[in-house]
């Protein structure tokens, strides 16, 4: 019988460094082979985790959000078309209204999208721009555009092939915020507008496809609407589908997984989740491009107690990442992370990237509002497979809730409020900088796997913690 360990059971000892400052160190890691992150942190496809705000926010930090799959195929792609539209260098398709169409068509469309102004085309071609300056007013819902918009002959506009330079400097000289990109006969050729040039200079490190937009990736399942899901997300534009099953050394992921790569040969594949390295190398040789690690060890995950399988995290990080190394495939540990020296310990044992849910349930990004328990706010956080998630998703797809028969493994429950994700994001990045430079590692490669651990006691994870005071 194996002895298999957790994180709390050891510590990465220390290196010899020459490392002057965290701030020198590049966290700079792979998703999988074709993808990079500046960050190795993934937002979690849970339904109390990542929709589209906490992907946003994600891919402008430098890591990447993975929208969950408990909703209807059309309301995932429209997640996903939210943060593909949400910073771009050149809108290729803005979104445009005919003159006839009223303010209330204008304004669906909008919402729908995230947007507070849409070009006016007529046969094709550039007639106006309806933005928030021109109803600002609230006029009535039924107004056509045509007797709100912006006549054409008042607009500024900018030839199809002109460079992001000039158009900063025509926005910023005529004060303002949407320059449309045409062709010699008006028909629209693109949008540049000023928030974009703003966001891409604030989020640098961003994570960022070739056309500028950030990145996402969607979760998918095994059932029948699995291709059909994944044809709509690729064709949205996401960039990374993972197949989302509990148990994924299975045939049903097997199967699914190779049906993927057979159907959709360019897009990249996140398969999991595995905690064994024949469940890596089985995924592997069925195409997956990247492994998720973990069974079990999530807060809210209750499969060791329920099935009495699984595998502690550490050891299942290390087993699977030595073998994913022999094919270049990177690994994701998910599950199990508590502090930034998790992520440390988790890139040690072998992993490219972490996967993050709870740690992020509390924050504004996380779907849903926070609630006010004996004074304090709250956000509540569920594992995927427990009865709320269950009754959760047969609302999403107006089944009636029955939860007979159905055996959960995990549960719903309730993580502080945190703010916004960015504080907690930076922070936990920090603290990874500086395991990076205990390490001596100035890269990530120079890290994963190469460095040693020690295991503790609980006298030994207790002196780890803070201890012997009061705390403030």
């Amino acid at each position: 019988m194996d002895l298999a360990l957790s994180y709390d059971d050891v510590l990465v000892i220390p290196k010899y460094s020459n490392i002057e400052s965290r701030g020198d160190v590049i966290p700079l890691t792979n998703l999988t082979p074709k993808i990079k992150l500046h960050i190795p942190i993934i937002s979690s496809n849970m339904d109390t985790v990542t929709e589209s705000q906490m992907a946003i926010a994600m891919a402008q930090l430098g890591g990447i959000g993975i929208i969950h799959r408990f909703n209807t195929i059309e309301q995932q792609v429209n997640e996903v078309r939210k943060v593909k539209r949400y910073r771009n260098t050149i809108i290729e398709l803005p979104l445009w209204l005919n003159p006839n169409k009223t303010l209330n068509d204008a304004l669906d469309l909008m919402n729908n999208h995230g947007v507070t102004s849409i070009l006016v085309v007529e046969k094709n071609k550039l007639v106006g721009i309806l933005t928030s300056r021109d109803y600002r007013f609230k006029p009535s819902g039924k107004t056509k555009i045509k007797e709100l918009m912006t006549l054409k002959t008042k607009l500024i506009v900018a030839d199809k092939d002109i460079e992001l330079d000039k158009a900063k400097q025509i926005l910023m000289k005529h004060k303002i915020e949407k320059l449309p990109l045409i062709n010699e006969d008006w028909t629209v050729a693109g949008l540049i507008t000023g928030k974009d040039i703003y966001k891409k200079r604030k989020y640098p490190i961003s994570t960022v496809d070739d056309k500028d937009r950030l990145r996402i990736g969607a979760a998918i399942g095994v059932k029948s609407d699995s291709i059909e899901r994944a044809k709509a997300l690729i064709k949205a534009g996401v960039d990374v589908l993972v197949i989302d099953i509990a148990h994924g050394h299975s045939k049903l992921e097997i199967d699914t997984l190779k049906a993927l790569k057979s159907k959709f040969p360019n897009t990249e594949v996140i398969a999991g989740n595995v905690a064994t390295a024949d469940g890596t190398r089985d995924l592997i040789k069925a195409g997956a491009d990247c492994i998720k690690v973990g069974v079990g060890p999530g807060s809210i995950c209750t499969t060791r107690i329920v099935t009495g399988s699984g595998y502690p995290q550490l050891s299942a990080v290390m087993n699977c990442s030595k073998e994913a190394d022999r094919y270049k495939i990177p690994v994701i540990a998910d599950g199990g992370i508590k502090q930034s020296g998790d992520i440390t310990k988790a890139i040690v044992a072998g992993a490219s990237t972490v996967m993050l849910g709870s740690m992020l349930a509390g924050t504004d990004e996380s779907p849903g509002k926070p609630i006010i328990k004996n004074g304090k706010k709250i956000k509540v956080v569920r594992g995927m497979a427990s009865y709320g998630a269950k009754l959760g998703r047969d609302a999403k797809s107006k089944k009636e809730g029955d939860v007979s028969g159905f055996v959960p493994e995990g549960v719903e429950a309730t993580v502080p409020y945190k703010g916004g994700v960015t504080d907690l994001i930076i922070n936990l990045v920090g603290g990874f900088r500086s395991g990076m430079s205990y390490c001596g590692a100035k890269k990530v490669s120079e890290m994963r796997g190469k460095c040693n651990f020690v295991r503790i006691t609980s006298g030994g994870l207790r002196e780890s913690h803070a201890h012997d005071v009061n705390l403030a």
